[in-house]
């Protein structure tokens, strides 16, 4: 198939392109600016979602739309901006290029905060911050404009992603791994800590999720909608993530414990309708993996 990636310089799209060549496609990537690092055999194509008239026009067989505002606390200070870059932009998208097919790559906070857990794809959508409400959005706009017969959208919901491919590194240092990491380089004094550090998320590699991406696009069909949860569903306390990266590189990660504010205690994902429908499994997931794999690329990238 030839697939358009947008966001390809980025952390996932990166994986996502790398994925879809090893698979034989024909990949496209939309980068703003020239000169970004793109997997081998991705084609870098120039665009900005906010600007329609300047996307490339297709066709193409298939779209992984991986753009986006994701910055949960950001999205506070911001919301315009997040909905501006996540709404409209994939309207942008969807308006100017002609895809058979397109996959979103999405999010578990449009749920919020559920009492159930797993989260399975039927509980109901929650958002609790701009950035979790404007992924929605664009998931309706997506999943909407698939009823017309236009495309066939699959969204992908994701929890954690962490881990590295080809020794890029996870570059958003307010997440946990990548931000314990940095502590134990030497380059971040201290990792802080909501209260005793129990709260329990669950964490997916970069490359896992990359596949499910692959698998996604090669199955949904013109008029199709269909949502998924893509994570692990094994869950990790913060303190024992800080337990892991301490031993997987032999040093300390000194953290500072913050009075405790309200979190939810558990956040896992009900991952079994992707593995039902798509026979899509994590392969590299476990918590040493993704661990080993984010700090041999920091290493690299710091060496």
């Amino acid at each position: 198939m030839r697939v358009l990636v947008t966001g390809a310089a980025g952390y996932v799209g990166y994986a996502v392109g790398r994925r879809l060549v090893a698979a034989g496609h024909e990949v496209d990537g939309l980068v703003r600016q020239t000169g970004a690092v793109l997997p081998k055999g991705v084609r870098p194509v120039l665009g900005d979602l906010l600007d329609p008239g300047g996307l490339p026009r297709g066709p193409y067989d298939g779209v992984c739309h991986l753009a986006a505002l994701t910055r949960v606390r950001e999205s506070f200070a911001d919301p315009l901006g997040f909905f501006t870059v996540n709404v409209q932009g994939t309207v942008n998208l969807l308006r100017a290029v002609e895809a058979a097919r397109v996959v979103y790559g999405s999010t578990a906070a449009v749920y919020g905060t559920p009492e159930r857990q797993p989260i399975p794809e039927t509980e109901g959508t929650a958002p609790t911050s701009p950035y979790g409400a404007s992924k929605l959005a664009a998931e309706q706009a997506v999943r909407f404009h698939a009823r017309t017969g236009a495309t066939g959208a699959a969204v992908l919901r994701t929890f954690n992603v962490a881990g590295s491919v080809d020794g890029r590194p996870d570059p958003d240092e307010t997440r946990l791994i990548p931000k314990a990491l940095a502590v134990a380089a030497g380059r971040a004094p201290r990792l802080e800590v909501n209260g005793d550090g129990g709260a329990v998320r669950e964490y997916l590699h970069v490359d896992d999720l990359a596949a499910a991406h692959v698998r996604a696009l090669e199955a949904v069909r013109p008029g199709e909608e269909r949502v998924y949860n893509v994570g692990s569903g094994t869950g990790a306390a913060v303190r024992d993530v800080v337990a892991a990266v301490e031993e997987a590189t032999g040093r300390a990660v000194p953290t500072l414990r913050r009075p405790p504010q309200p979190e939810p205690p558990l956040l896992l994902c009900e991952a079994a309708a992707i593995r039902a429908d798509l026979g899509w499994r994590p392969a590299r997931s476990s918590l040493p993996e993704i661990i080993a794999s984010a700090w041999d690329a920091l290493t690299r990238a710091d060496g």
